[in-house]
């Protein structure tokens, strides 16, 4: 089994498990499992691609629509002093997915994680999000460590 920290800053609560036995996840931007030791546990509810005055980002472009998804997580995680090296599960909901719509949504998350080895990702196809015109949906599990004071 290979487990390898997230960052040094990380280290002691999430390690990434991506056993050896098993194919190459991070190539596709996700890993099999993530390991994490205590720290609070945030929920962050699923990110559509809604700007800060409710404004869709992005219409008809998936892409676009996904890196809007991501920077509202970010912001979710910046809000408690979080990045997304503190996440530990990602699910991505697209609306009627086929294969040509990977490409899209794995090159913007790879963008959101840069050198982070990325968290499990589970990516579904779905009939519909909340509105019409939202394409893609992504909501997390993210873990804080504690700090002692």
């Amino acid at each position: 089994m290979t487990a390898t920290p997230a960052t040094p800053e990380t280290a002691l609560f999430r390690e990434a498990v991506n056993p050896s036995t098993l194919y190459d996840s991070v190539q596709f931007g996700f890993s099999h499992a993530v390991l994490h030791r205590g720290g609070d546990v945030l929920q962050l509810a699923g990110q559509v691609a809604w700007d800060a005055d409710c404004q869709l980002v992005g219409a008809g472009d998936l892409a676009l629509q996904t890196r809007q998804a991501l920077a509202n997580l970010r912001a979710v995680l910046a809000a408690v002093g979080a990045t997304p090296a503190n996440i530990v599960r990602l699910r991505t909901y697209v609306v009627n997915h086929a294969p040509d719509k990977l490409g899209p949504v794995l090159g913007e998350i790879a963008q959101f994680y840069g050198d982070v080895i990325p968290a499990p990702n589970t990516f579904l196809g779905v009939q519909a999000l909340a509105l019409p015109d939202f394409l893609v949906e992504i909501e997390a599990t993210a873990v804080i460590p504690r700090r002692d004071g």
